[in-house]
């Protein structure tokens, strides 16, 4: 055998052999269901400021974060005709009130039809970090909730929890995306540091029309995250974006900025709640040359699926 067919044939049993690697890496889901249970503006329910969704993925149900108050949660989800007692899965995008608040009564609620409820409690690492300018109430919502029988599991790098289903781990900042207070500190052995809210997490849904982001604050950014799920995960569409990703600040230039960079992902649809803003979503839907099916501005009881796309509360229109 000579050397170029040597070559050649080397060649093709490493094509082959990756080929075989890439189709069993990466499993993509054939059904989801996102329904908004928490956020500003309600079609149905109460609005109030926090988030909150129900994920429903491929037979499993997932609770990401638990909304402000501790009622709210619960007393929309009962106006939805939702049932959340077999959710044993509940993921907090980092430990800020308005995303934690309604987590220990919701707990205390569900057990007493399904012991296991929210048993399994998804967070990034950092969450339990000390706060030098507040009490981290994360921490006294951990102590009750072990003592009750919830296990914390802590991510840091990108993890499939679910066949297709990941959690993106800590998030670097790659871009200025400063999207926090500035002032808050996190005490460490070396001294006080910025607190960046580090233990910021998304979920991310990896289907066959691309990913979909699901995200509390977006405190890491929404490109930093999405730059980081296409490196990390694999470099495929990121389609839908749900949730709060914290731009009601955000300058014109950076939501230009943002808008470019979105549409280079294959942003097509989008429910911006919570602390996304509402001129910032219109703004971003008028340089993605959008429309009001695909962008909204998010609400209490409206929905996401892969079959019917979204359908938006009355009052996002």
């Amino acid at each position: 055998m000579n050397k170029f067919a040597l070559v050649l044939l080397l060649l093709v049993g490493l094509i082959s052999q990756f080929n075989k690697v890439s189709a069993k890496e990466f499993t993509q889901v054939s059904s989801l269901k996102v329904t908004t249970l928490s956020t500003m503006l309600a079609s149905s329910g109460i609005g109030e400021w926090g988030y909150s969704a129900l994920i429903e993925v491929d037979g499993h149900k997932i609770l990401f974060d638990t909304g402000n108050r501790p009622e709210t949660v619960l007393q929309n989800a009962r106006e939805l005709g939702i049932d959340l007692s077999d959710v044993e899965d509940v993921i907090l995008s980092h430990n800020h009130g308005d995303h934690t608040g309604g987590l220990i009564s919701l707990t205390k609620a569900l057990r007493k039809q399904n012991p296991n409820a929210l048993s399994r409690i998804h967070v990034g690492k950092g969450i339990f970090s000390q706060r030098a300018n507040s009490s981290n109430s994360i921490l006294k919502t951990r102590d009750e909730l072990m003592a009750l029988g919830s296990e914390f599991i802590v991510y840091e790098q990108p993890t499939e929890v679910f066949p297709g289903v990941w959690l993106t781990g800590k998030v670097p900042r790659v871009h200025p995306e400063k999207n926090w207070g500035g002032k808050g500190k996190i005490v460490t052995e070396k001294g006080l540091i910025e607190d960046n809210i580090p233990e910021d997490l998304s979920l991310v849904i990896d289907s066959i029309d691309g990913f979909v982001l699901i995200s509390g604050c977006g405190h890491a950014g929404i490109i930093n995250t999405m730059e980081h799920i296409t490196a990390h995960i694999h470099p495929g569409k990121i389609t839908t974006a749900i949730g709060g990703f914290h731009l009601v600040f955000a300058s014109d230039e950076h939501l230009a900025w943002t808008a470019t960079k979105l549409q280079s992902f294959g942003l097509n649809k989008m429910i911006g709640a919570h602390c996304t803003g509402i001129d910032a979503l219109y703004t971003l839907r008028g340089l993605l040359n959008s429309d009001r099916q695909h962008m909204v501005v998010g609400s209490v009881g409206d929905e996401f699926s892969l079959k019917e796309g979204i359908k938006a509360g009355y009052i996002a229109h």
